[in-house]
């Protein structure tokens, strides 16, 4: 009986979490450049104690859509709306590097280039911080170029260049702030260590965080004076959402009969 119980309880949980990571995504329905959330599960045995039968589940985020939004037309100049694949840089709090394609930017009061959020954006040489001007434009590249007050007709002058990345999709995640960014790879180091019974050979393995910083690639390519909306598709998000009603309350009514078969047995033995 009480592996019914294990079933229900752990089909409730990974019910329960799929439910969080949908509302999640339906939450974000209407934030630019949004990434819908996707998530896993994997089973594991409670402990070593216990009979092999009893496996538990765990729900883990695996990763993200990489299905691009809609592009709409704002004609604003600090937005920008990336073409194809690529990602644009920002930097978090900690001075960190993430990747994000929301192009809803917007100068700060220091003059930095910022998301709405508030993360800087990352140029050629760290964040990018422009002048007082009379016009601005981004190029296609991401180059950033402005026209100072009082200098009408005067050719514009490059202030910067947005960095654009095109890394591997399938090692993104999110972090806490919702950006995105690489996950730190895998290495293995060989360590020689003269013994006094000869030379010894170790392999010691971590993780590398210089490895999740993406290059610049120069073929990614932006459109000014527009955005991409979010990638989340509402239609089957609420019948996701529907679905995973449905299964919560089947996981309780297994729990419930659970319970009864309980009492019919004790009832047996009175």
């Amino acid at each position: 009986m009480n592996k019914l119980l294990y079933v229900a309880m752990s089909g409730a949980k990974t019910i329960l979490t799929r439910q969080a990571t949908n509302n999640h995504n339906l939450a974000n329905l209407s934030t630019t450049g949004f990434r819908e959330d996707l998530d896993a599960a994997k089973s594991f045995p409670m402990d070593d104690q216990t009979l092999p039968t009893r496996v538990f589940v765990d729900v883990e985020q695996s990763g993200i859509n990489a299905d691009r939004g809609t592009i709409i037309n704002t004609g604003r100049d600090l937005d920008i709306a990336i073409q194809g694949e690529g990602l644009l840089a920002v930097l978090n709090p900690d001075g960190s590097e993430s990747y994000t394609r929301a192009g809803n930017l917007r100068v700060g009061p220091d003059g930095l280039i910022e998301t709405a959020d508030g993360f800087a954006v990352v140029g050629n040489n760290g964040p990018i911080v422009v002048p007082p001007y009379e016009t601005l434009e981004i190029s296609e590249d991401g180059t950033i170029s402005i026209q100072s007050p009082g200098d009408a007709g005067a050719n514009l002058a490059v202030i910067d260049r947005i960095k654009l990345v095109n890394p591997d999709e399938t090692q993104l995640a999110k972090n806490d702030n919702g950006l995105l960014e690489l996950r730190p790879q895998l290495t293995k180091k060989t360590v020689i260590t003269a013994t006094p019974d000869g030379i010894e050979t170790t392999t010691e393995t971590g993780l590398d965080a210089a490895d999740a910083i993406a290059p610049a690639d120069g073929t990614v390519s932006i459109m000014s004076g527009a955005l991409e909306t979010s990638n989340v598709n509402p239609a089957r998000s609420l019948v996701t959402m529907v679905e995973l009603s449905r299964l919560f309350e089947m996981q309780m009514k297994m729990m419930k009969v659970a319970e009864e078969n309980d009492a019919a047995n004790n009832r047996l033995l009175t």
